[in-house]
């Protein structure tokens, strides 16, 4: 049985958004265990955040003060 070029591309979407949404949850995650709490300016950075590869996101977030992180990618 062969699947329609339509549904493959909204099983790739979907697919796409869950591991979007897999990658929020773990930056907010990082966030909030650093430091205890993810407040306006925190989440304002986290789209920022998610345009990096998991491994340099890991990295940073663990690495940089709340000072710098904001700096980073505050806009």
């Amino acid at each position: 049985m062969e699947l329609s070029p339509l549904y493959l591309q909204r099983l790739e979407e979907a697919k796409q958004e869950g591991v979007r949404r897999e990658r929020r949850a773990t930056i907010e995650n990082l966030l909030k265990v650093r430091f205890g709490s993810l407040d306006e300016q925190l989440s304002a950075i986290i789209e920022s955040v998610l345009e990096l590869p998991p491994e340099e996101f890991t990295f940073l977030l663990l690495q940089l003060s709340r000072e710098e992180l904001l700096a980073r990618f505050g806009r």
